[in-house]
């Protein structure tokens, strides 16, 4: 284990031992990671803090919970309870920036799920780029069931992972959804034996690594403003990608690696 910074009372990101894996931790076992105003806070100034020059070297985040029992059951609702109309406003920008700055990583990034991920908890992962979830894990966005909706991306994210019929179903019945069929349904990427989905997601965080840092940010890029595109945009998308990666130190150190049968050093430019 490397480095840890702390966001606040609630959030630390650990710098693991090579440099290049960085883990987002939520860490208010007490809430169970419910997302209070503080939390989100928090979270947002993690993720502002890995994309700047701080995180420069960071090619893989793995977002995960010091809860034995929960990666996050969503939003403070007894906080929200206390809430006036207008305190509500105001907290919303807060809440938006936290899953927007996980969504918005430059890097790829984790969720290591195991217990309840519901609501708001979900969204964060929902915000990764693949979610490896253990067999004890409950997915699923309850919001209609107290009067709301998914507001941490949940209804734009979902369906883009399991399509627009199956996120309603979800959606509007607001269940549970247990390991097994979350893994069956594609909510979540991959499911591992009871109590390793975060040794599971650093060992998959430590792959993606050892690759080009310049080639896997220019990839999240092409794959996140690709999508959604018709065929020829979306391939201008990834070429517009591939150029600003073709002339870069990384690829002429990948070929020679290649070409000379030996690990790449990457430059990181």
């Amino acid at each position: 284990m490397g480095d840890e910074q702390r966001f606040g009372e609630f959030v630390a990101v650990r710098r693991h031992e090579s440099g290049h894996v960085a883990e987002l931790v939520l860490d208010r076992p007490k809430a169970m990671n419910a997302v209070s105003s503080d939390m989100a806070r928090s979270i947002g100034a993690a993720c502002a803090w890995l994309e700047g020059p701080d995180g420069r070297d960071v090619r893989a985040v793995v977002v995960t919970s010091s809860h034995e029992r929960a990666f996050c059951v969503g939003a403070d609702l007894k906080e929200r309870n206390s809430f006036s109309d207008a305190e509500l406003v105001r907290q919303r920008p807060v809440a938006r920036a936290a899953y927007t700055g996980v969504l918005e990583l430059p890097m790829p990034t984790i969720a290591a799920v195991h217990g309840f991920a519901l609501g708001g908890g979900f969204e964060l992962a929902l915000a990764c780029d693949l979610i490896v979830a253990d067999a004890t894990a409950v997915v699923g966005l309850p919001e209609v069931s107290v009067g709301v909706i998914p507001g941490g991306g949940g209804t734009q994210l979902l369906p883009r992972r399991v399509g627009t019929a199956r996120a309603a179903e979800l959606i509007f019945s607001a269940r549970r959804v247990e390991a097994a069929e979350a893994g069956a349904l594609g909510l979540v990427d991959q499911v591992v034996a009871a109590g390793q989905d975060r040794a599971e997601a650093l060992a998959l965080a430590a792959r993606i690594a050892a690759n080009s840092p310049v080639g896997l940010r220019a990839a999240k890029r092409a794959l996140r403003l690709g999508h959604g595109l018709d065929l020829r945009a979306g391939l201008d998308v990834e070429d517009a990608a591939w150029r600003s990666v073709a002339f870069s130190g990384d690829r002429a150190e990948g070929v020679a690696a290649f070409n000379e049968k030996r690990k790449p050093q990457w430059p990181g430019e």
